[in-house]
C-alpha cells in the first residue's frame, strides 16, 4: 500500500546530499560501509579481562539491556557491544587468532558505529603517584605472537641465543611456512601440540586444568624471550622501535592507539575512558587475590611492583593520554577506591564501585547517543526511498565482492554511452547458476554513474535505477516493481504522478512516458537482475511489459537464466539483433589460476608448485567464478607442508559450499553451526547480528555444547565472539543488506541458499522446534527479564564437573524450583511499535523486524494460538499495519490465519475491516471505536473476539478518547455463496460436513459432488449416471457416503477416496406393492455401523451391515414405514408408520422389542425424536400433534403426554430438537410452535400472515432466537422468542429461498435459493443481530438514572422502558394508558413521574415496576421534580400549574402564569421559565411571581440557561442577539454581550460552561461558536461536518456533538454521522466514532463522562470518554459493568423483561382548585432534609 502523493514530491535543497545520492543510484557518493539508514550503536569495550570481570558482567546485565531498549525506543535502531573476553574461556584471552579478530572488529566499530563507539574501561586499579592515576595490569603483558616474517624471527631467534637464552621453545611451537609472502613462522595450535588438548576440553576437568597450566607457561617462556630478545636488537639498532613495537606491545595498547591516535576531536566525542585507583594499594599487595589487579614480581618474600611495566605506563599516561585529551573532548573519568582496612579490596567495595560504574556508563551512553544519533524517520514515512536502499545496499555488497573483471564489462559500458542514433534495445545479460550475473549487474550499476560522467562531461547528472528482483517484497510482484521504477523516475525528473494507474497495463504505459523524460544531461539507466524470479500473475515472464525501442539516452540491462521459463526464448522473440546478448560462461583455466594467484597475492599468500598441480586439476573441472572463490578460499589456509591430494578440493560449486560449511563446523562446533545457519535460512528475510546472538542464546541446544561450565550464570548468553567468527568464516558468501534501518545477514546467492536449506533444514522435527523458537522470540516470551529453563545433555555436564546440585536432571525426586535452573536470556521487548514520546502515540518506529518474522514463523510451527491472539487479535498490529499502509497486508495475513485455524472470529474480523475500510484509512485514529461497534454486538455468538475487544479497551484510547460500551449497530453480514446448477429444482439434496466450509452436493443428473464454499473449488465428484438419484447420507465420522438411487440400490462409497465400496438392493414386503407402477425407495437413514432402507407403500425395513455391505435382516412393521429414527448409541431402530403407530427394534439383533400407538391415530409419524437425556422418544404426526413416550423401560414404553397441535389445517414442514434437548420446535406452513420438552407445552407460537407460508425455520443455539424463511421470499427472518420480535431481515440476492439446512456441527445454516445457488450463513453472527434491543419507535427522550446504572426512554408510544446502562437490555417497560409526553426521575432514580395524552400522571416505583400513584384531570405540558425530590411542578397550559408533594401527592400551591421551559433553581427556592417577552422566576412556595425580567415592545427571550455553580445567575439570549447575564436575588443585569448581526437567525442550541464563562452556540451548520462570556470575544471552531445536537459535558472541559457527514465524502460503508468529542482547552478533536443509524437524541451523564444516544430504530447507544493526558485514564473500562456481557458467560442469558401495567382507577382527581383522593398515597420519599411523610390524606378527603 503507498501513501498518495509519493510520486508527486519535489526534491529539494533541505534533503540531504546522502538521499539525493541514493534516490539518483550514485553508488559511489554513498558510506562504504553501510547506506544511509543503515545504523546501530556498536560500542567496543577495550578492558583487560582480568581486573575487570565485575564491572564487565554487572554492565552486561543490568546496563546493556536498558541501553538496548533506549536506542530501540527512540532512534528505531539496535544497540550492540562488542566485548570478545565475555564468555570465552580465560585460558584463551591471549590466543593470537582472538586478538587479531579483536582488532578487525574494533576497525568496524569505529567507522560504522552510528553513535558511542569506543569505551575504556577500567583496567586494573590505579596507583597513586604524585596525584596522577593510571592503570598498571591493563598494558604489562605484551602479545603472544601468531605469525612472525621468517627474517625477523631468524633475527630474534639468533638475539636470543646470543643472550644465553633457551630457544628450543620457540623451535617447537613455531613452525615455517613458505606458502605467506614473505615466507613466515606461524604459532602451531595448541590442539596439535598439547597431549589430548581437544578430548581434555570435553573430558575431566583436571586434564584442561593441567593443559591450561602446561600453555600458561609456554606461552609466558615465548614471550619473555620475544620481549628480551627483541630490546636486546632495538639498543644495537638492528630493529627499528616501529618494527619493535608489535612485539612488545601488548593487545590493550594497540587497541588505544589505533582507536585514539590520529583522530579527529569530532570523532573522539564518541569515545570515553574510565580511569580508577585503589588508594592504598601496596598495603595489600601480599594478598593472592590482588594479584589480578597489578603486575607484581616475587622477590622471596617479598612482592614488588613489576618496574618495567610501571615505567612503560608512565609513559603512555604523560605522553599519550595528555596528548588525545588536549587536543580533543575525550570524556575521561578517573575514580578512587578506598580499600577496606581490614580485608583490603574486599567484595563489598568492589560493589560500590561496580553500582556507580554502571551508572556514569549508562548516563555517558545515553548523553553521547543524543548527540550524535539523530532520529531517521526517512524510511518509516517514505517506502520508496526504503526500496532504494534496500537494492542500493545489495548492489554495494555485490559489488564488493566481485573480482573477475572480463570483457562483459568493457562490452556493457560501452553500450550503456548515450547514442546520438537511432533508438536502442534493452541489453540481455544470460548465463547459468554461479556465472556471476548478479555480481556483473552489480557492478554495473555501481560504476554507470562514473561511466557517463566521465564520458559526457561533470556537469551530466545520470539516474540510475537497479532491482534485484525477488530479493524484496515489492520487486517479486510486478505492479509493485513497475510502481516503484516509475515513482523513482518521477523523483529524479520532478514529474508530477497525480495518481497511480491501478491496471497494469496502464502502469506499463506510464513507464513508457516517464522514459522519455531521460536527456543527455540526465541520462537514465535501469539494470534488472533475475528477470525470472518475478511471479507469472498478470503473464509476466511473455515480458509484454518490458520496453523494447528504448529513447537514445535511456539503458536497460537486464539478467536471466538461459533455461528458466522460457524467458530467454521470449526475449530472442522480442530483440532479434545478437548484439544486444552478453552470454556469461565458463572462464579459461589459464585465466581462472593467475585471477586466483592475484588474490592470493593481495592477502601476501601463495601455493607451492606441488599443491598448484591439484589446483590446476579442480579448475579443468570447473571454472565458474564462484567455484574459483570457493576455492580460494579453501587454498588462502593451506601452510607450505601441508599434504595434499586430489581430494583436497572438490570438483563442482555444490560440493565445494558443502566443504565450507563442514569446515566452518569443525571450527566452531557442528551444533552451533547447525542451529546458526538454520536460523539465517529459515528467516524470511535474514537476521542481524544482535538477532542470531539473541536466538541462539535462547536455544538450549546450542548453550548446552558451546557454553564454558563458569558461565552458568544469569545473564545466560553465548559469546559475541562465535558469531563474529561465523561471520568471518563466510565472508562474502553470508553477506549484509539494510532493510528498514537494520543491517540483516543474508545469503549472497540463491545456491547457498538451497544448499544450507538442504544441509540443515531437512528434519522436520527440528525445523519446527526452530520455527517455534524464533516465533517465540518475535513475540518477546522470554523479554523483560523472563527467565527460560536451562535443560542440557546430563553427559556433557558432568565432563564439565559441574556438581549434581545444578543439574535438574538429579532432581527428579526434589521438589526444587524451577527459577533454580532458569536463566535470563536477555532477549529484548518486542513490541510491534517503538514509541518515542507516550504523549504522541502517533510519532514512532514500526518494529520491521516483528512485522516481517512472526507471522512467518507462526503458521510453519503451527502455533495457531499465538497466531490468532499474538497478532491477528492484538489491537496494536492492526493499528500500525493500517497506519504504515499495509491494510491489504493485515487482511492478507487474517485469510491465512483463518486458513490454519478455520477460526470464524477471524473470518468475521476480515469482513469487518473490509466494511471500514474508507473510514479507517482516512482517520487510523478511529480504529478501535469503529472495532468495538461492530464487535459487542457478536461477542457473546463469537467469543474469541473479546481478546481483541479488550486489546481497544485497553490501547485505543492513546489514539481515540471515545470507548463505545454497548453498542446497538445492526450486525452486517453476507454469506458465502455457491451456485450449484441453473435451478433448484436440480437438486436433490445439500449435506454439510464437520469441515464448515465443505458440503456434499446431489444433482439430479447423478452427480454427488464434494464443494469448498470458501474457494467455490470443486474437490472431487462420484458420477452415478446410470442412475437418478434420491437422496445421500454421511455417517456421523463422515467415513461411508451412501446414495439411494431410483434402481432401489444402496450405494456405499468411502467419503475420503471417493471410491465405491459396495451396491446392496433394497427389498420390499412381499404384499406391498404401489398402485400403478414401480415402488422406489421411499427413505432411507444411518446409523453408526447400520443404513435402514424402506420402500414406498412399505411395511419392511431392510438393514445393511455399512462394513461388509450385505444386507442383515428386515424389520417387518404393521403399517407402511414413513420415518426411521436410530438412536445416538446406535442400539435401537424407531421405526414410525401410518395410523400414528411406531415400532422399535434392536439394531444388533433385528428384534421387535415393542410397538406403541398414539391416540391421534388418523394421520401417520412425520418424525421420531430420541430425547436419551431424558430416556424419552417424541412422535410427532404429520399435523404436528406429537405423543411422548418414556424409553427406560425399552421393551414397554410408557406414553408420559399426549400433546394436541391440530386446528390450523397446515402441514408439518420441518422439526428440529434443540441442542439442550429443552424446546421442540415444529414449523408448520402456516405457523411456528415451541414446545418445552419439561412441562410438554407449547411455549411461543408464531403465526404467518394470510397470505404467506413458511419453507423452514430453526432455532438458534442457545434457543432464544428463531430464524425462518418465507415462501416466494429472498429474506431469512430472525424473531426473538422472548419478545416475539422481528429483529433482523436478510436479504438473499440470490433469489427466493426453497430451503434451509441446518448444520449441527458448526452452527450454520445451509439456504437454497431458486436459482440453484447455495448460500452458507453462520447462526451465530446471525443470533447476534437479535441481541440488540429496539422498541420499534425512534427515541424521542432519554434519561439517566442518579446512579447511572438505568436508561429511561420515551418513543411516542405508550410506555417507558427502562434500558439496563451496563448491558444495553431493557427490563423493564411501564404501561400507559395514554401516548406518554413527559417523564422526570427522583435523583436516585427510584421513583418515576410520568404524564400522558389522556390527561394522567403516574408514579412508578422503578425497581419493582408498580404504579403506586395516579392523578387524573388535567393535561401536562411539562414536569419537573426539585433537587431533594421532595416536590413536582405541574405545569399546564390551559388550567393552573401545580407544586406537590411528592411523598404524599398533596398540593403545596397552583402557579396561575403560564411558563414555557421551565427551570427549577439548585437552592429549590425558584422555578424560571419565559412567558412571552418575560423572563419570571416564581417562588415554588407561594407559586407568585417574585422576579421578573421583561424585554422592551417587540423583543423576545429565544433561550436560556441557569448557571451550576451560580444557582442565583441566568443567562439567556434576547431577539436583538443580545446575551445577557441576570441575577434573580437582586433582579439586576450583571453582564451583556453583543453577538454580532444575523447571528441567531438559524439558532439550533445554547450551552453554558458550569462556572459561566463559555457559552456553546450551535446554528445549524459546520461551525462551533465559543463566546466567552467575560470578554464577550466570539471564536469558531470548525466541526467536522453540520452539526446537529451538541452537549457540554458537566466540568465545561469537553463539548460532545453530533455531525452528519458531508455528501461529497466518498464513503459506501453507511455512516449516517459522526459522534465526535472536543477538548475545549485546546479546541482539539480527542474522538471520532460512526454511527451507522439516524440518532434521535443526545445525552450525557453527570458524573463520568458518558454519552447516550437514541437511535431511530429504536436502539440506544452508550460510549465512555477516555481523554489520555488527563486523570480521566485513571476509567478502568475493562472492568466496566458494560464488559460483563464478554467476560462473564452467565450474562450471556438475557434477563425476562418486565411488562407492568397502570392502574385502571385514579387514586386522585385534579379539579379546577381541589383534588379528590380516592385512597391513601403509599408513596415514600425520603431526603436528608426532610422526614419521611407519615400522615397520608383519608379517602375522599379535599384539599384546598
Amino acid at each position: 500500500m503507498w501513501p498518495s502523493g509519493v510520486g508527486s514530491r519535489q526534491p529539494c535543497p533541505r534533503e540531504s546530499a546522502l538521499r539525493r545520492a541514493a534516490i539518483s543510484g550514485n553508488i559511489n557518493a554513498l558510506p562504504p560501509h553501510n547506506v544511509p539508514t543503515g545504523r546501530s550503536v556498536r560500542v567496543f569495550i577495550c578492558s583487560n579481562p582480568d581486573d575487570t570481570e565485575a564491572e564487565r558482567n554487572a554492565l552486561k546485565e543490568h546496563v546493556y539491556p536498558k541501553l538496548r531498549d533506549f536506542c530501540r525506543e527512540n532512534y528505531g535502531i539496535e544497540f550492540q557491544v562488542v566485548d570478545l573476553y565475555w564468555g570465552v574461556d580465560p585460558e584463551e584471552w591471549d590466543s593470537p587468532e582472538l586478538q587479531r579478530l579483536r582488532m578487525k572488529l574494533l576497525e568496524e566499530c569505529l567507522k560504522t558505529s552510528a553513535g558511542p563507539c569506543f569505551v575504556v574501561s577500567r583496567l586494573g586499579p590505579q596507583v597513586e603517584r604524585h596525584d596522577r592515576l593510571w592503570w598498571e595490569k591493563s598494558t604489562a603483558a605484551s602479545e603472544c605472537q601468531g605469525e612472525v616474517e621468517s627474517a625477523e624471527f631468524e633475527m630474534i631467534l639468533d638475539a636470543a641465543v646470543e643472550a644465553g637464552l633457551d630457544t628450543h621453545i620457540l623451535e617447537e611451537w613455531y613452525c615455517r611456512d613458505e606458502n605467506s609472502v614473505p615466507p613466515a613462522y606461524y604459532l602451531k595450535p595448541k590442539a596439535q601440540m598439547l597431549k589430548n588438548y581437544q578430548n581434555s576440553m570435553e573430558s575431566s576437568s583436571a586434564a584442561k586444568t593441567k593443559n591450561d597450566k602446561a600453555w600458561r607457561n609456554v606461552s609466558e617462556e615465548i614471550k619473555r624471550i620475544f620481549r628480551t630478545a627483541v630490546l636486546q636488537l632495538q639498543e644495537k639498532g638492528t630493529m627499528k622501535s616501529a618494527q619493535a613495537k608489535k612485539f612488545l606491545c601488548s593487545a590493550l595498547e594497540d587497541e588505544l592507539d589505533f582507536a585514539l591516535g590520529k583522530q579527529t576531536p569530532a570523532f573522539l566525542r564518541k569515545c570515553v575512558c574510565y580511569i580508577r585507583k585503589i588508594s592504598n594499594f601496596d598495603r595489600f599487595a601480599k594478598l593472592p587475590e590482588m594479584s589480578r589487579y597489578m603486575d607484581i614480581v616475587v622477590s622471596g618474600d617479598r612482592v614488588m611492583r613489576n618496574q618495567e611495566a610501571y615505567e612503560r605506563l608512565l609513559k603512555v599516561r604523560d605522553e599519550f593520554i595528555p596528548t588525545v585529551v588536549a587536543a580533543s573532548n575525550l570524556r575521561v573519568y578517573s575514580s578512587i577506591t578506598h580499600c577496606d582496612m581490614k580485608l583490603g579490596y574486599s567484595q563489598e567495595v568492589e560493589s560500590n564501585y561496580v553500582e556507580g560504574l554502571c551508572k556514569q556508563f549508562y548516563e555517558d551512553m545515553v548523553d553521547i547517543i543524543q548527540a550524535t544519533v539523530q532520529q531517521n524517520f526517512d524510511t518509516e514515512s517514505d517506502p520508496l526511498y526504503d526500496e532504494i536502499l534496500q537494492h542500493l545496499s545489495l548492489c554495494q555488497t555485490y559489488a564488493a565482492i566481485y573480482e573477475f573483471k572480463t570483457e562483459s564489462l568493457d562490452y556493457i559500458q560501452e553500450y550503456l554511452m548515450p547514442s546520438k542514433g537511432s533508438r536502442m534495445s534493452p541489453m540481455v545479460v544470460y548465463g547459468g547458476p554461479c556465472t556471476g550475473k548478479t555480481l556483473l549487474l552489480s557492478e554495473v550499476a555501481k560504476q554507470a554513474y562514473t561511466w557517463l560522467q566521465k564520458e559526457m562531461g561533470p556537469e551530466t547528472d545520470p539516474v540510475v535505477i537497479v532491482r534485484f528482483i525477488g530479493s524484496s517484497q515489492l520487486s517479486t510482484d510486478l505492479r509493485t516493481l513497475l510502481q516503484s521504477i516509475c515513482e523513482q523516475i518521477a523523483l529524479n525528473y520532478r514529474c508530477l504522478i497525480h495518481f497511480l494507474p491501478n491496471k497494469i497495463q496502464e502502469m506499463r504505459e506510464l513507464l513508457i512516458n516517464l522514459l522519455g523524460e531521460s536527456s543527455f544531461h540526465r541520462p537514465l539507466v535501469i539494470v534488472l537482475d533475475a528477470l525470472e524470479q518475478l511471479s507469472d500473475a498478470d503473464e509476466v515472464r511473455k515480458l509484454w511489459w518490458l520496453p523494447i525501442h528504448l529513447p537514445r539516452t535511456v539503458r536497460i540491462v537486464v539478467s536471466t537464466l538461459p533455461n528458466k521459463h522460457g524467458i530467454l526464448q521470449k526475449l530472442r522473440h522480442l530483440i532479434h539483433d545478437d548484439g544486444y546478448y552478453v552470454e556469461l560462461i565458463q572462464r579459461d583455466r589459464k585465466v581462472c589460476s593467475q585471477t586466483l594467484k592475484q588474490q592470493l597475492l593481495g592477502v601476501k599468500r601463495k601455493v607451492t608448485s606441488g599443491q598448484q598441480i591439484y589446483v590446476n586439476e579442480a579448475l579443468a573441472k570447473c571454472t565458474l567464478p564462484m567455484f574459483v572463490n570457493l576455492i580460494y578460499r579453501e587454498v588462502v589456509h593451506w601452510r607450505s607442508h601441508k599434504d595434499v591430494d586430489d581430494r583436497s578440493l572438490c570438483s563442482t560449486v555444490h560440493e565445494s559450499i558443502e566443504q565450507l560449511f563442514y569446515s566452518v563446523e569443525n571450527k566452531l562446533g557442528q551444533r552451533f553451526v547447525f542451529r546458526a545457519l538454520g536460523y539465517i535460512t529459515m528467516a524470511k528475510a535474514g537476521l542481524t547480528e544482535v538477532e542470531l546472538e539473541d536466538i541462539l542464546s535462547l536455544d538450549n541446544i546450542v548453550l548446552g555444547d558451546v557454553i564454558v561450565a563458569t558461565y552458568l550464570k544469569n545473564p545466560l548468553r553465548i559469546s559475541y565472539d562465535l558469531v563474529a567468527r561465523l561471520k568471518e568464516e563466510l565472508d562474502g558468501y553470508l553477506v549484509e543488506r539494510q532493510v528498514r534501518n537494520v543491517t540483516l545477514m543474508v545469503w549472497a546467492n540463491r545456491h547457498l541458499h538451497l544448499i544450507a536449506q538442504k544441509l540443515y533444514l531437512s528434519n522436520e522435527e527440528d525445523v519446527h522446534q526452530m520455527h517455534s523458537l524464533l516465533a517465540e522470540y518475535f513475540l518477546g516470551a522470554w523479554s523483560g527479564g523472563r527467565k527460560k529453563i536451562f535443560t542440557y545433555d546430563n553427559n556433557h555436564f558432568t565432563s564439565l564437573n559441574i556438581s549434581h546440585h545444578k543439574n535438574p536432571h538429579h532432581q527428579q525426586h526434589e521438589k526444587t524450583s524451577s527459577d533454580k535452573y532458569s536463566y535470563d536470556r536477555q532477549t529484548p521487548e518486542q513490541p510491534w511499535v517503538f514509541q518515542c514520546n507516550l504523549l504522541e502515540p502517533d510519532i514512532f518506529f514500526v518494529n520491521h523486524r516483528k512485522m516481517t518474522e512472526l507471522v512467518y514463523h507462526l503458521t510453519r510451527s503451527g502455533r495457531t494460538d499465538d497466531l490468532m491472539f499474538g497478532v491477528i487479535m492484538n489491537f496494536s498490529w492492526l493499528y500500525t499495519m493500517i497506519k504504515i499502509g499495509q491494510f491489504e497486508k493485515a487482511l492478507t495475513d487474517i485469510d491465512l490465519a483463518y486458513s490454519y485455524t478455520q477460526e470464524k472470529e477471524l473470518k468475521f474480523l476480515a469482513t469487518t475491516l473490509r466494511s471500514v475500510k474508507v473510514k479507517v484509512l482516512k482517520n487510523p485514529a478511529s480504529l478501535s471505536a469503529e472495532l468495538q461497534q461492530r464487535l459487542l454486538p457478536v461477542v457473546t455468538s463469537l467469543p474469541k473476539l473479546r481478546h481483541l475487544l479488550l486489546e481497544c479497551d485497553k490501547d485505543g484510547p492513546k489514539y481515540c478518547s471515545i470507548v463505545p460500551l454497548h453498542s446497538s449497530m445492526d450486525v452486517t453480514y453476507s454469506p458465502e455463496r455457491l451456485p450449484l446448477c441453473s435451478s433448484y429444482m436440480q437438486i436433490v439434496e445439500i449435506l454439510p460436513t464437520l469441515a464448515p466450509n465443505i458440503v456434499l452436493v446431489a444433482l439430479e443428473d447423478g452427480s454427488v459432488s464434494t464443494w469448498d464454499v470458501e474457494s467455490r473449488q470443486l474437490l472431487r465428484q462420484i458420477d452415478t449416471a446410470r442412475s437418478v438419484v434420491l437422496g445421500i447420507r454421511l455417517t456421523t465420522d463422515e467415513k461411508y457416503l451412501v446414495v439411494a438411487t431410483t434402481k432401489n440400490t444402496l450405494l456405499i462409497y468411502d467419503n475420503h477416496k471417493s471410491c465405491l465400496l459396495s451396491e446392496v438392493e433394497i427389498k420390499g414386503s412381499k404384499h406391498a406393492g404401489v398402485t400403478g407402477g414401480v415402488a422406489f425407495i421411499n427413505g432411507f437413514t444411518l446409523s453408526t455401523h447400520h443404513a435402514l432402507a424402506w420402500l414406498e407403500a412399505s411395511k419392511d425395513v431392510n438393514v445393511i451391515d455399512l462394513l461388509y455391505g450385505w444386507p442383515l435382516y428386515q424389520f417387518h412393521c404393521w403399517y407402511e414405514v414413513t420415518c426411521v429414527q436410530c438412536s445416538p448409541d446406535g442400539m435401537y431402530a424407531f421405526c414410525g408408520q401410518y395410523l400414528n403407530t411406531a415400532s422399535i427394534f434392536h439394531l444388533g439383533n433385528g428384534d421387535k422389542l415393542a410397538t406403541v400407538t398414539s391416540e391421534f391415530s388418523g394421520g401417520f409419524v412425520k418424525s421420531i425424536l430420541v430425547l436419551d437425556t431424558l430416556n424419552q422418544m417424541v412422535m410427532i404426526d404429520n399435523e404436528g400433534s406429537l405423543s411422548v413416550w418414556n424409553t427406560k423401560e425399552i421393551t414397554n414404553p410408557r406414553l408420559m403426554e399426549d400433546y394436541d397441535c391440530r386446528g390450523d389445517d397446515s402441514e408439518v414442514v420441518g422439526i428440529e430438537l434443540s441442542e439442550d434437548q429443552r424446546s421442540i420446535l415444529i414449523c408448520k406452513a402456516r405457523s411456528i410452535e415451541v414446545l418445552d420438552t419439561k412441562v410438554w407445552k407449547m411455549v411461543e407460537k408464531f403465526k404467518a400472515k394470510r397470505t404467506e407460508r413458511f419453507v423452514a425455520a430453526v432455532l438458534s443455539k442457545n434457543g432464544q432466537s428463531i430464524v425462518a424463511s418465507m415462501e416466494n421470499t429472498s429474506s431469512i427472518f430472525v424473531w426473538r422468542r422472548d419478545s416475539g420480535q422481528c429483529m433482523a431481515s436478510l436479504i438473499e440476492i440470490s433469489g427466493a429461498i426453497v430451503k434451509l439446512i441446518k448444520s449441527v456441527h458448526h452452527n450454520l445454516l445451509l439456504s437454497v435459493a431458486s436459482s440453484g445457488v447455495l448460500s452458507v450463513w453462520d447462526i451465530d453472527i446471525i443470533t447476534a443481530m437479535s441481541n440488540i434491543d429496539k422498541t420499534g419507535k425512534k427515541i424521542q427522550t432519554l434519561l439517566l438514572s442518579g446512579r447511572e446504572d438505568y436508561v429511561f426512554t420515551m418513543d411516542g408510544s405508550e410506555a417507558v422502558h427502562k434500558w439496563n446502562f451496563n448491558t444495553g437490555f431493557i427490563e423493564t417497560v411501564f404501561k400507559h394508558e395514554g401516548i406518554v409526553e413527559n417523564c422526570v426521575l427522583t435523583s436516585s432514580g427510584d421513583l418515576m413521574v410520568t404524564s400522558d395524552d389522556k390527561s394522567s400522571q403516574y408514579i412508578w416505583q422503578t425497581n419493582s415496576g408498580e404504579n403506586i400513584f395516579r392523578i387524573n384531570g388535567q393535561r401536562i405540558s411539562q414536569l419537573l421534580i426539585t433537587h431533594n425530590d421532595q416536590f413536582v411542578v405541574s405545569l399546564c397550559e390551559q388550567n393552573a400549574s401545580r407544586v406537590w408533594r411528592l411523598a404524599t401527592g398533596h398540593k403545596v400551591c397552583n402557579i396561575l402564569v403560564t411558563l414555557q421551559n421551565a427551570l427549577i433553581t439548585t437552592a429549590n427556592t425558584f422555578l424560571v421559565g419565559t412567558s412571552k417577552n418575560k423572563l419570571l422566576a416564581v417562588s415554588l412556595w407561594s407559586g407568585s411571581v417574585s422576579k421578573k425580567f421583561v424585554c422592551d415592545d417587540g423583543i423576545t427571550i429565544v433561550n436560556f440557561k441557569l448557571i451550576p455553580d451560580c444557582p442565583d445567575c441566568v443567562v439567556f439570549i434576547t431577539s436583538t442577539e443580545t446575551v445577557f447575564i441576570w441575577s434573580v436575588a437582586d433582579e439586576s443585569v450583571c453582564r451583556r454581550v453583543q453577538l454580532p448581526t444575523n447571528f441567531l437567525k438559524n439558532l439550533e442550541d445554547f450551552q453554558i460552561s458550569p462556572n459561566g464563562k463559555l457559552g456553546i452556540i450551535s446554528k445549524g451548520d459546520e461551525n462551533i461558536n465559543v463566546l466567552d462570556l467575560h470578554s464577550g470575544k466570539l471564536r469558531l471552531v470548525h466541526a467536522a461536518g453540520i452539526i446537529w445536537r451538541q452537549k457540554l459535558s458537566r466540568d465545561g472541559r469537553y463539548l460532545v456533538y453530533v455531525c452528519f457527514r458531508n455528501c461529497d465524502e466518498d464513503d459506501d460503508a453507511g455512516v449516517v454521522s459522526n459522534l465526535i468529542v472536543m477538548r475545549l482547552a485546546d479546541g482539539k478533536s480527542i474522538g471520532t466514532c460512526s454511527l451507522y443509524k439516524t440518532p434521535t437524541f443526545l445525552s450525557l451523564s453527570q458524573r463520568a463522562l458518558n454519552i447516550i444516544i437514541g437511535f431511530e430504530d429504536g436502539s440506544i447507544g452508550t460510549y465512555t470518554v477516555v481523554d489520555r493526558v488527563d486523570a480521566a485514564l485513571k476509567i478502568k473500562i475493562a472492568t466496566s459493568n458494560s464488559r460483563q456481557i464478554v467476560n462473564n458467560a452467565s450474562q450471556k442469558v438475557r434477563p425476562k423483561c418486565g411488562n407492568h401495567s397502570f392502574k385502571a382507577v385514579a387514586d386522585c382527581t385534579w379539579r379546577e382548585s381541589t383534588e379528590v383522593f380516592s385512597r391513601d398515597s403509599p408513596i415514600n420519599v425520603s431526603d436528608s432534609g426532610e422526614g419521611e411523610s407519615t400522615t397520608p390524606t383519608k379517602k375522599t378527603e379535599l384539599l384546598q
